[in-house]
């Protein structure tokens, strides 16, 4: 079944004029659009006005038509541009590479705007259709803004356009009216939302999976008065002609796929269904025993896995057909979705920024089905899985398209740290992503202060110094977790390590699990440590290691002939002398 979700004005308009030009009529410039403009590629018409050949790769065209592009995405609603057209209505036909000219247009834009560039044919000439949806922040080319009006660009001010904003910021694609009646729901999609339902073991999800099928659809708000579907309800139990997701797997890189799940014409909910099915057949169960208790653990742990694909639906722009690629190699989850990062979100605020979805109506329904974490699609919840069982955290990147990656690399199972994350008093600590992830760092590192934890953990200042605080109020195996780092300036925010004892019980826990860990040595502590703090002692670095200070004055001279460190002072010796890191500015305090 073709699926048209609702009303699009702006691809509408597009298409009536395309339809009009194949039939023969001339579309010229009299006949643009607030929302569609006719262009030609820049460059390519000599002086006589003879058109010359095209470049795939011609960067005037791009830079020209950058500032169309953004000139429409200012404008409420979004706008197109068709390629190839004289102002007399001329096919003149287009050149460009369309993927060229979408990454151009997105890195002259400052990567803030994603268009969607699409080839049509109109009786035997190549055009390109370029869409640019309706921008979140104004979109600047020199360091103006325009937008439509009329049939043209016009220059305003920021102020009047954070205005205009305000007024359409509630608007949601997902959760607004398609031209789809309730009735064109797939029978088969209606029970993979009952699965998810009862497979959450919520007794409020259980009752909502026995509603009928009319009462199922409107208590998850799929569905308006007049009995259209939403553009998110259409897209989880009807689908669209091009598949949502690509999922493929192979046992190594380079490897033939030995799975493959591409399914046009079938529901988001189906399509997921089978996803997660087949990830799962491929996912391998390892035992590991506690204790007298033998626990199954998947090489990806499967929360993990699922929230990966779930945010890549759920987040992704939708307004480009690509479908959401999900690639399963050997031990390792790669997701790639259209779209770059959005609403303030980036790499290095993603745990903690608060949720912000291009789509929140399909977001809201993806969990109320349960599909993924209740209180909505979080990141943390994959952060947590990957920690706990002592693999590295995801990675989560915006890549040239632009689209959004989240790599879930699934090493070698640490039964050591597990065993040893589960005597931590209180259990909370062993599940709690600030807590873990300073855990990580303290292990992999050797120390930390409240500098060196914000970028870990992703919070401000205060409430990092927080989370490092209720660490030292944890044990394990009757231990303190942590041990405050002695030596340190007075005035200076507070360094800390792992306890001795507490770093004891997890070597002895690796020892039990056969296995080796390679921890920091003394000479990569007191590198890191004085490369962040701009100085190190003897007697600090005797506290981060655990051995006396003149038992480490030799790591730190060969620091200091290597050039890393200087002497506080000519001598090298006397009360309060210490190593200043090199790059430390001579005005720095030398207590």
């Amino acid at each position: 079944m073709t699926i048209t979700f609702g009303l699009d004005p702006v691809r509408a308009e597009v298409n009536a004029l395309i339809e009009r030009m194949r039939a023969g009529e001339v579309i010229d410039s009299m006949q643009e659009r607030k929302s569609v403009d006719l262009k030609e590629e820049a460059g390519r018409r000599g002086r006589d006005g003879a058109i010359k050949a095209g470049d795939p790769e011609n960067e005037q065209a791009a830079q020209k038509l950058a500032a169309e592009a953004a000139c429409m995405a200012n404008t409420p609603g979004g706008g197109a541009l068709i390629v190839g057209v004289g102002d007399d209505g001329t096919l003149i036909g287009a050149d460009l590479d369309a993927e060229w000219l979408r990454q151009r247009i997105y890195q002259v834009t400052q990567r803030l705007l994603t268009v969607d560039v699409s080839e049509v044919d109109v009786c035997g000439t190549r055009l390109l259709v370029v869409i640019s949806p309706y921008a979140v922040e104004p979109v600047r080319i020199n360091n103006r803004i325009t937008w439509r009006v009329n049939d043209g660009c016009v220059e305003v001010d920021g102020a009047t356009w954070h205005a205009r904003r305000m007024q359409t910021l509630k608007y949601d694609w997902s959760g607004d009216a398609s031209s789809i009646p309730s009735s064109a729901v797939r029978p088969q999609a209606l029970a993979v939302a009952r699965d998810f339902l009862l497979a959450s073991g919520d007794a409020g999800a259980e009752d909502l999976a026995q509603a009928s099928d009319s009462q199922l659809l409107r208590r998850l708000n799929v569905v308006t008065e007049a009995g259209f579907l939403t553009h998110g309800g259409a897209l989880a139990f009807v689908g669209r002609d091009t598949p949502s997701l690509d999922y493929i797997h192979r046992e190594y890189a380079g490897g033939d796929s030995t799975a493959r799940v591409r399914r046009p014409d079938r529901s988001l909910l189906e399509e997921l269904s089978e996803v997660f099915l087949t990830m799962d057949a491929h996912n391998t169960i390892r035992h590991v025993q506690s204790g007298l208790i033998v626990r199954q653990v998947r090489d990806i742990p499967v929360l993990a896995a699922r929230e990966a694909v779930v945010n890549g639906v759920a987040h992704r722009e939708w307004g480009l057909p690509s479908p959401t690629v999900v690639e399963h190699v050997g031990r390792t989850l790669r997701v790639t979705s259209p779209g770059g990062f959005y609403g303030g979100v980036n790499e290095s605020n993603i745990i903690t920024h608060p949720s912000q979805s291009r789509n929140p109506a399909l977001t809201q329904l993806l969990a109320d089905l349960r599909v993924a974490e209740r209180e909505g699609i979080g990141v943390d919840r994959m952060v947590r899985e990957m920690i706990r069982v002592g693999h590295q955290p995801p990675a989560i990147r915006e890549i040239s398209g632009p689209f959004v990656r989240t790599s879930l690399v699934g090493d070698a199972l640490d039964e050591g740290w597990m065993a040893w994350l589960s005597g931590i008093v209180p259990a909370e600590d062993s599940s709690d992503v600030s807590s873990l992830l300073l855990l990580r760092h303290l292990v992999t590192t050797g120390w930390v202060d409240e500098e060196a934890a914000v970028p870990i953990i992703q919070l401000p200042v205060e409430e990092t110094r927080g989370a490092i605080l209720k660490l030292t109020h944890a044990r394990v195996n009757g231990s303190p977790l942590l041990q405050q780092v002695d030596g340190v300036p007075a005035g200076t925010p507070s360094a800390w390590r792992l306890g001795p004892g507490a770093l004891d019980d997890l070597l002895a826990k690796d020892r039990v699990a056969g296995h080796h860990r390679e921890l920091p040595s003394r000479s990569a502590i007191a590198r890191s440590y004085a490369e962040a703090r701009g100085r190190i002692s003897s007697t600090e670095l005797g506290s981060l290691v655990g051995a006396t200070g003149t038992n480490v004055g030799s790591i730190l001279k060969a620091l200091s002939n290597d050039g890393v460190l200087v002497p506080s002072n000519p001598t090298g010796r006397g009360r309060g002398f210490y190593y200043r890191w090199v790059a430390t500015s001579p005005a720095v305090d030398e207590r």
